[in-house]
């Protein structure tokens, strides 16, 4: 997230959310003040919460205005911005509309549940809840339960959610229980050769089949992935690679037959996500490592991560022509003798400015 203060001459475009006092003609004073300052109004939208509304007005302001400024209009009529954040003018669009398209990408493929909840809240992350986790008291983090049991952990650091957003999730699980569709779903892929594989999450339950797939890889294969010279998987490592702590683990099955697996592991740097995927060897050059591939990009873009990132070996090319086939823009560079690999999975971060 790039936090480095705006020139104050530099016109840019801002989202609000603003509580005001419940009298006739508050708002249009407000609107009226942005508009003294040479600031367009693009979009307002008013959401109910408990005592009141808090209006969400997006303006493009005019050069010399900066943030503190707004604010400032603001709180002249009795108002308290609540959030503010720089707005992306493609991202602009009516929020039904994004809403029913995300609902149907969900029902389509369980993969895309999570990014559905972050465009119907306007989440900064959205990522499956792994553990118990207690709302805390400040708003800007929900736990949201589906109506199959699944859990997710939403995140927003510019403005809390409100009690109509999270209304929204409600419904949104609603329909996917109408439509027989399970969030945690696995989900069927088709190879280029016409093998029927699934694709889910991994569970402890998977450890003998994830040793036994790290069995059957050769040297070479083992030591692209891990790029060490494994010959077996160390059983202490088992519980490690099925549930990272930071993040999740995928496997590809052929009956009970667990053939591939893929990661996608956050780092330290909120934008970015490190992926690795390992593919046995009669499955290489199938299309399996692009199916993950695809899988791991929806995950990282309901996170909120707007790059993943892998590291090969200068001599490994499948995953390249891999993550080339999965139709996300790929650049490949050279580092320490390694190449890394980045795809973009077009999640967008949003600079966040205190509410002053």
């Amino acid at each position: 997230m790039d936090t480095t203060p705006l020139p104050a001459t530099a016109p840019t475009t801002w989202r609000l959310r603003v509580q005001l006092d419940d009298r006739p003609g508050t708002l249009a004073r407000v609107t009226t003040r942005l508009a003294a300052r040479d600031c367009n109004v693009l979009a307002l939208s008013v959401l109910p919460v408990p005592g009141g509304v808090v209006d969400e007005i997006v303006v493009s302001t005019g050069p010399g205005t900066a943030p503190a400024d707004l604010i400032d209009e603001i709180r002249a009529e009795g108002g308290r911005c609540v959030g503010i954040t720089r707005a992306d003018l493609r991202h602009l669009v009516d929020h039904t509309t994004a809403g029913l398209r995300a609902v149907g990408n969900a029902l389509r493929d369980p993969a895309g549940v999570a990014e559905a909840v972050r465009t119907l809240i306007g989440a900064d992350a959205v990522v499956p809840a792994t553990e118990q986790v207690t709302p805390d008291t400040s708003g800007h983090r929900a736990v949201l339960s589906l109506a199959d049991g699944t859990s997710f952990v939403a995140r927003r650091g510019w403005a809390p959610f409100t009690e109509v957003e999270l209304a929204r999730v409600a419904a949104f699980g609603e329909v996917l229980t109408a439509g027989g569709q399970a969030a945690a779903a696995p989900a069927a892929v088709i190879t280029t050769d016409g093998a029927g594989i699934v694709l889910r999450p991994g569970t402890p339950a998977d450890a003998d089949a994830v040793a036994d797939l790290h069995a059957r890889c050769s040297a070479q294969t083992l030591f692209t992935r891990y790029h060490a010279g494994l010959r077996t998987l160390p059983r202490r490592w088992l519980h490690r690679l099925l549930q990272p702590p930071r993040g999740t683990t995928l496997l590809a099955l052929c009956g009970t037959e667990v053939v591939a697996m893929a990661q996608l592991i956050r780092t330290n740097d909120p934008a970015e996500a490190e992926i690795s995927v390992l593919v046995e060897d009669s499955w290489q050059r199938r299309g399996l490592g692009t199916a993950l591939i695809t899988r791991l990009g929806a995950l990282a873009r309901a996170a909120g991560h707007a790059h993943m990132i892998a590291w090969c070996l200068p001599s490994e090319v499948g995953f390249a022509r891999a993550a080339a086939a999965c139709g996300l823009p790929v650049s490949v560079r050279r580092e320490d003798d390694m190449l890394r690999v980045a795809l973009a999975v077009g999640s967008h971060r949003s600079e966040t400015i205190p509410a002053l």
